[in-house]
């Protein structure tokens, strides 16, 4: 079967969505790519920022390939999934300009895997897939018929939706290395939440775990990349040195949580390689914050999320740690790692004098805690759940409407101006 994997061309104006802008690598099609060609498959992956490629470009492109099936991601790259912008109108434009091709048109990411229904009503699009994505793709791609892959959804010749079980989870562990372009990686300038130097060699996104031993409330991972594994290590250092011969200089690992492992630290420390991690600082003995200096660490973004033991037990931190001593592992971490963020969230009743005051001693030491972020009640986070229950079609007009009403200041990177999600939706690319 011939495949094109699309990751489309983002945009981003009007809407709350607070990740990064630039562009990443499409982890996810790269691992789908990967494990289709060693089924025998034929494959054409495509993005449309690393690329410069506008939609109607993206599109032509698609066309000439000929396809079989279209694989379309509705967030940028695994590293979003979790923050993903909650309108469809990017991907939305993206499938339309594809109908007629005489392809399947298949979707993957966050909408899909929380609330499948409106995903595929809105997308308009054959089949989407839930959850972890590779090995789904792969799946479909071998049967031809989404009621052989579990996860998928699709509507029946006389119309009615089928939901195929619970959303994928993938093995991960045995994920090949991946390889990417090098022209890909030459205009990967961006190095992801690095900021101790202005980049001069290229940058990439690397995955050394998936999913997090933890359930905080804010978190939006149930319906995709929950439960906790680790890549082998052979594969990942195999991915990592062909990074490194392609001249790249700088990782940032997408793990929802970059947890202490040091046979990993050991051999990046080995390597001529800087990287960044999110993690918890809690979680770092300070034998392991010093190896993970020397290994290379030069950015850490650390979720604490409230200075109140009160606080982060109604987020479901389960943290051991008081606030001293989270402040103290941040400023030990500052000392080997160049920079070092502390992440707070916005929370009813916070103090925010005792706020000010500890971001104030913490940025005089060198940590960069930053103002703290209105929490968006994804669909696949606990919050979500405990607010309205298990998510519907109308999840993520619901979960915006409520972000929009309860806030009327947002981070640094949001857009002021930012649009109910119908308006969002409807908006031509």
């Amino acid at each position: 079967m011939k495949v094109a994997l699309v990751n489309p061309a983002w945009r981003f104006d009007h809407s709350i969505y607070f990740g990064c802008r630039e562009p990443h690598l499409p982890l996810e099609l790269g691992y789908a790519q990967a494990l289709l060609q060693r089924n025998g498959h034929e494959t054409l992956m495509l993005d449309g920022q690393l690329q410069d490629m506008d939609a109607a470009t993206l599109a032509a492109v698609v066309t000439a390939f000929g396809p079989d099936m279209v694989v379309v991601t509705t967030a940028p790259t695994y590293l979003f999934w979790r923050c993903a912008p909650p309108e469809l109108r990017v991907p939305r434009d993206m499938i339309r300009r594809l109908h007629g091709i005489g392809a399947v048109l298949v979707a993957v990411g966050p909408h899909g895997s929380a609330t499948p229904r409106a995903a595929l009503h809105k997308l308009g699009i054959d089949v989407v897939l839930r959850g972890e994505c590779e090995q789904s793709i792969l799946a479909l791609a071998d049967a031809g018929r989404p009621d052989a892959v579990p996860g998928a959804t699709w509507r029946t010749a006389v119309g009615h939706i089928k939901v195929s079980g619970l959303p994928a989870v993938a093995r991960f562990t045995d994920t090949p290395p991946l390889a990417w372009p090098d022209a890909w990686v030459h205009r990967h300038r961006h190095h992801h939440h690095r900021f101790d130097m202005i980049p001069d060699v290229p940058g990439a996104e690397v995955e050394a775990s998936r999913g997090c031993p933890y359930d905080c409330s804010f978190c939006a991972k149930i319906d995709f990349r929950d439960s906790y594994r680790r890549r082998d290590l052979d594969l990942l250092l195999a991915e990592i040195d062909r990074l490194i011969s392609q001249g790249v200089g700088y990782i940032y690992f997408v793990d929802e949580i970059f947890l202490p492992q040091r046979p990993l630290l050991l051999a990046l420390r080995d390597r001529d390689i800087k990287f960044g991690v999110q993690t918890r600082i809690d979680l770092w003995k300070p034998e392991m914050i010093t190896l993970l200096g020397e290994a290379g660490c030069v950015s850490i973004e650390a979720g604490i999320e409230s200075l109140t033991p009160e606080g982060r037990a109604a987020l479901d931190k389960n943290c051991r740690l008081s606030t001293k001593e989270l402040s103290d592992r941040l400023v030990q971490a500052r000392r080997v790692v160049p920079f070092v963020q502390a992440n707070l969230i916005r929370s009813t009743g916070d103090d925010m004098a005792m706020v000010a005051a500890w971001r104030d001693s913490l940025r005089n030491q060198g940590v960069w805690a930053n103002d703290p972020v209105p929490m968006f009640p994804y669909p696949s986070s606990p919050e979500y759940r405990h607010l309205w229950g298990d998510p519907d079609d109308q999840a993520w007009e619901r979960a915006l409407n409520h972000y929009l009403g309860a806030f009327d200041q947002f981070s640094d990177i949001q857009d002021n101006r930012p649009l109910p999600l119908p308006v969002l939706e409807d908006m031509a690319c």
